[in-house]
């Protein structure tokens, strides 16, 4: 055997689905060691990326060496009755080496429809010649139901149009992107709200007490009110990664959050545990211009909302935690609804980094207890490139 072997070279699908953008590949094209769960898997995806990357730049991946773009897909025909696919998300750190399963990406989502309908998951007799196939996914990560309604267009998934999605340059087809009974039951008692308050009060090191929401749906994430914090909820990227004493102090909420969720049983757990869960910072309406330029009046939003993901302030907002805003401020008395204006609501409109989003939500009370029946969100996908990524052999012997 050569001692220098050539790459392995693996099918593969480079999409962007809504404000992200990752690797997808089918499960039985992956190599035989990486189509089960384990350190050959981690590898394999680690090297797709081209992580740990000690530049922070991933040259020498297909990684975008930000948490938007270090991602990675697995789609394999469903095992669960009335489903079509089953959808593994792997989010891949940047500088460590290892892949994050414990959650789900709500903008990667809305690929896994057309990828799915390309890929042959769906029969042929489902799809029509023009019109839309709704695609029944099983989100393997947190056990959970998603519909993707993906336009189709001369019998093929229609990929682009007119509708125009802040944080994406270019316009595409809109997809619609359903969330079955989104509330996550990882945690303290599997409960929305995992403490039973609807505000509770973190001990945080270092910072002292801070109100917060715990919310598990979408995605667990912690709220905080951006004014407690010296921010009024109009930030971008660079006024919060630019200084690391903030990073650092944020990360310190998000650390005493996971513990009082039960998402962690010590603060050196959260560390390998950087997809989960979400911080945002919300405020009340306020006028700024986004990333793009753009001028977002106070009117034409109900809250300001800044998310961080994997450590760093999300460039627009993440899809599993609009669902947890839009879940969140549908509750009377989160800290996400008094941002909002308080009151009973079925949908919200937020201003992000990069522009503005609406997301519904239908909660109800169950028993006593707050839950979410359904989120919707408008997205976008398509396909950048097709055909095989290139990784070392060596990668499988891990």
């Amino acid at each position: 055997m050569s001692a220098h072997p050539p790459q392995l070279r693996i099918p593969a699908t480079y999409m962007r689905g809504g404000t992200s953008k990752g690797v997808f590949f089918r499960l039985q094209d992956l190599p035989p060691p990486a189509q089960v769960p384990g350190p050959a898997r981690d590898a394999l995806l680690l090297r797709v990326i081209g992580s740990p990357d000690p530049y922070g730049k991933h040259t020498d991946g297909m990684g975008g060496a930000t948490s938007s773009t270090s991602k990675c897909v697995i789609i394999s025909a469903s095992t669960r009755p009335d489903h079509d696919v089953d959808y593994l998300y792997g989010q891949v750190s940047i500088d460590s080496a290892f892949v994050d399963w414990s959650g789900n990406c709500g903008n990667l989502s809305a690929a896994v429809g057309p990828f799915a309908v390309a890929g042959g998951f769906l029969p042929a007799a489902r799809i029509p010649q023009d019109g839309t196939v709704t695609v029944r996914v099983w989100q393997a990560n947190i056990g959970k139901t998603l519909l993707v309604h993906v336009p189709i267009s001369g019998g093929q998934v229609q990929e682009t149009g007119d509708f125009e999605l802040d944080g994406v340059a270019f316009p595409a087809a809109e997809i619609v992107l359903e969330f079955l009974d989104p509330s996550d039951e990882e945690g303290d008692g599997g409960a929305m709200f995992p403490t039973g308050n609807l505000v509770d009060t973190l001990d945080v090191p270092g910072i002292g007490p801070l109100r917060a929401t715990l919310i598990n749906a979408g995605i667990p994430t912690v709220f905080i009110d951006a004014a407690d914090l010296g921010y009024d909820g109009t930030e971008l990227q660079p006024a919060i990664n630019d200084d690391k004493a903030a990073l650092a102090k944020l990360e310190a909420i998000r650390v005493a959050g996971a513990l009082r969720m039960g998402l962690i049983r010590a603060p050196e757990e959260a560390a390998t545990r950087q997809h989960t869960p979400k911080l945002a910072l919300v405020a009340p309406p306020k006028a700024y211009v986004a990333s793009s330029g753009k001028h977002v009046a106070a009117g034409a939003i109900d809250l300001n909302v800044r998310a961080l993901s994997m450590g760093k302030l999300h460039h627009a907002m993440m899809g599993t935690a609009s669902v947890a805003i839009a879940t969140a401020a549908a509750v009377p008395g989160t800290l996400v609804n008094r941002a909002a204006g308080g009151g009973r609501r079925d949908a919200v409109r937020f201003g992000h980094p990069s522009g503005t989003l609406r997301v519904g939500a239908a909660v109800e009370r169950r028993d006593g207890q707050w839950t979410v029946t359904r989120a919707v969100m408008s997205r976008s996908a398509r396909v950048l490139m097709d055909g095989w990524v290139r990784v070392p052999p060596e990668q499988l012997r891990a």
